[in-house]
Formats: structure tokens, sequence, C-alpha cells
């Protein structure tokens, strides 16, 4: 089976390979308005009827498979080769946004679309990489994140969502009735402001002025306005307005997601004041195999938050872990309509505690 997922890792790129594909059926005739659009119907209807198909994947390595697994170069190798392709993605869709014979319902849909594949390739794949050690990865980590102008993610993830998260203090998670159209907006301006926060913090610790040349947020604005001047360059006025948005549309993909991974679960106050440790009952899990493969194992959340340096190919499932009916795609789309949302979810959440409280 790891020998087959490693393979099936491969599937991680065919979401960037949706954008082409549409210009692709434009070529062929297809009406471009509607081609557009395929991205989006292939990740949110076409995926989740798949992924229910395939079915789900709960096998563990053991503990020798799993060390020898975090050794291997070729995990470490996609995830890396995200960055050139995510930056070549970039500009490709960006002049063809201002070239494509493309209306008002057009325009949307290729933005649309290329914000969710950024989410997918840039983002999902930012957040296993600045969880490792070394400067390589987190480096790459941080220029994928700013190909979508969210680059705070970076530090408030780090520092601030992985300490608090599953408590009141983390805007990252979802209380319990909270909708996710209250929650996004929230969420967005409370982590990004806590990003300068975190890092005026931690140069007030070395001595420094929060603005200093070592404000980790200062270099990586820097970095996004080069990219911004050089999209300018390359695609126009249209080019450079289109990289805001399709940034901003994968900043709200990933604060959906947010909601969905920790939605209604609480960290319990000890006696002291402090919280519990965090542990693989604090995020919501999801075996569907193919989703997995195609996001590298985001969806076995809960024991990423446990072991947070455990690399994505070596992601445990535990059975004691709350989990989520279906894979992220269907769960995010489920998170748009939120009486359908507590419906299905919020009987989990009670269930969960129900069991917990017992234990």
């Amino acid at each position: 089976m790891h020998r087959l997922k490693a393979i099936g890792y491969l599937l991680a790129f065919l979401t960037p390979a949706l954008m082409p594909f549409s210009g692709w059926l434009i070529d062929q005739g297809i009406v471009a308005d509607l081609a557009v659009w395929f991205p989006l119907f292939f990740l949110f209807v076409l995926l989740p009827l798949a992924d229910y198909l395939i079915g789900q994947d709960a096998s563990n390595a053991d503990e020798r498979e799993a060390e020898r697994l975090q050794l291997r170069r070729w995990y470490r190798v996609l995830t890396l080769a995200a960055l050139p392709v995510q930056i070549v993605l970039l500009f490709w869709s960006a002049r063809q946004f201002g070239q494509l014979p493309l209306g008002i319902v057009g325009k949307l849909g290729w933005v649309l679309s290329q914000g969710v594949v950024s989410g997918v390739l840039a983002i999902n794949v930012a957040h296993e990489l600045i969880h490792k050690a070394g400067r390589l990865e987190p480096w790459a980590g941080g220029l994928l994140l700013c190909s979508v102008n969210y680059f705070g993610f970076k530090i408030e993830h780090l520092r601030g969502h992985h300490v608090h998260v599953s408590t009141p203090e983390d805007a990252s998670s979802a209380a319990l009735g909270r909708n996710v159209y209250a929650f996004v907006p929230r969420s967005m301006w409370h982590n990004t402001r806590n990003a300068w926060r975190l890092e005026a913090q931690r140069l007030s610790r070395l001595g420094l002025p929060a603005l200093h040349w070592r404000n980790e947020m200062i270099a990586w604005s820097l970095v996004t306005v080069l990219l911004s001047f050089l999209l300018y360059r390359y695609a126009g006025i249209a080019g450079l307005g289109y990289f805001f948005a399709q940034g901003a549309v994968a900043a709200v993909t990933l604060e959906i997601i947010n909601y969905v991974e920790h939605y209604g679960l609480e960290r319990r106050r000890l006696a002291d004041g402090r919280y519990e440790r965090t542990t693989h009952l604090h995020s919501w899990n999801s075996n569907y195999l193919l989703t997995n493969l195609m996001l590298f194992q985001l969806q076995r959340h809960s024991d990423h938050h446990e072991t947070a340096r455990r690399r994505y190919q070596a992601l445990r499932h535990y059975d004691a872990s709350p989990q989520l009916p279906g894979g992220y795609p269907a769960m995010l789309l489920l998170a748009l309509v939120p009486p359908l949302w507590k419906r299905v979810i919020d009987p989990r959440v009670a269930q969960f505690r129900a069991r917990q409280a017992s234990v």
C-alpha cells in the first residue's frame, strides 16, 4: 500500500493541470465562459463522487516502516516541486485572464478556479513545508504563500494556531454553532494581524524594533511586492488585479478548511488554568483515499496536530479521533450551507463529546 501511495501522490499535480485543461477545452470549441468553470466542477462534483466510490484507507505504517518513509527523498521532492509548478501556472493563468474571450461570468469562473487551485497547490503544500526543520522547505513554503498574498499564515499558523488550537484564543478554531460566513472574515483579519504581532514579539525578545530587516513579515511583503511587479510586467494591470483576486479566493478556501478541521472541538482547561495538551482528539480526521493522495494527507489532520513535524507520508489514523463523513471537497460544500452543516456535523460533535466524557 505504501509503495502504491508513493506513486499516488503524483495525483496532487492533477489539480494544477485543471487550469490548462480548461484552456484546451476552449481550443476544442467549448464556450469559454463555460469551460473555465471546469476545475470547480471537477473538484467539487466529480472528485467527491470518486472519493465516495473509491472509499477510505485507515492503514498505518508500522513504527519501522514509518521511520523509513520519513527519510525517503521522493516525498520531499514532490512537495518542493509544487513551488515551480505554482509560479509557472500563476503567470500563465494571469496572462490567459487578459487574453481569453471571457465575459463577466467567465472572468469570475477563471478567478475562482485559479484561487481554489492555488489554495490546494500553494497553501496546502506550504502548510506541509513550513513545519519542517532546516531552511529550504520553510523558505519554499513562504514563497508559495507569497504567491497567494497570504504569507502571514507561515507565522501565525506555527506560533498561534498550533499553540491555541481548539481553544477560544484561536481564531482558526470554530466554536460549535458558529457558521462559516461569520468565521472566515474574523479568522482572516485576526490571523493576519496576529502574524505581525507575533513577529514583533519575537524581535522584541531579541532587543530589536518591530520595523527591522529581520522582521519576517516585512521580508515576505517585499517578496510579494516583487512578484506583483513581475506579474504586472508580464500580464498588465489585469494580471495584477487577477493576482490579488485569486489570492483572496485561496485564503478564503484555506479558512473554510480550517473551519471544517476544528469545528466544535475543545481542549479542556486544567486546574492550573492551562489547557490540556493537544492530541489527535482535537482535530477532525478524514481517511478518504483519493483526496488524501491529492492533498498530501492533509485530511489526517488529527495526527498532524499531535505530531506536527511528522511528514505527510507517515501521518497516522486514530480510531478515537472525530471522523468527518467525507473528504474536504465535500465538507467544504457542506460548510457553505450552514443549516445542512449543522444538521450533519452537530450530532457528531455531541456524540464525540459524550464519548470523551465517559472515558
